[in-house]
């Protein structure tokens, strides 16, 4: 059985930082690319960073880049969203899905076709 935990969401003041983390287990890891989602309320869900099998091609929705930093420790079955300089704008419940494929591509973005597992989702709240 595949799961995916998130962690590391919480409450924090505009310009604060926070670290969300993502576990996967039941799968071989190091086959799958890696997202993060957020859906805030009202709004669809959109990407935030996805990172290939490898860990060495990232990418980066444009609301984020500068100020968030993907990763995967591929030993430990996890990757990481490191966020910096939040904004109020950064509100959301974050989301990890591990991908049906190796890497990206241009439809990772949606998650439709990307994702094949998520997770339950961390919230992360930005004060103003």
């Amino acid at each position: 059985q595949v799961q995916v935990v998130e962690s590391g969401g919480g409450f924090v003041e505009a310009g604060g930082d926070l670290r969300l983390t993502c576990t996967v287990s039941g799968l071989r890891f190091d086959d799958q690319a890696m997202a993060w989602y957020r859906q805030a309320p009202g709004k669809a869900r959109e990407g935030v960073s996805c990172i290939k099998w490898s860990g060495d091609s990232t990418l980066y929705a444009d609301s984020v880049k500068g100020r968030f930093t993907i990763s995967r420790d591929n030993a430990k079955n996890t990757v990481y969203l490191q966020m910096n300089s939040l904004k109020p704008e950064d509100t959301a419940k974050y989301y990890c899905a591990v991908g049906q494929f190796n890497y990206c591509g241009d439809f990772w973005y949606t998650g439709r076709t990307f994702a094949g597992y998520w997770g339950q989702g961390t919230q992360v709240t930005v004060s103003s």
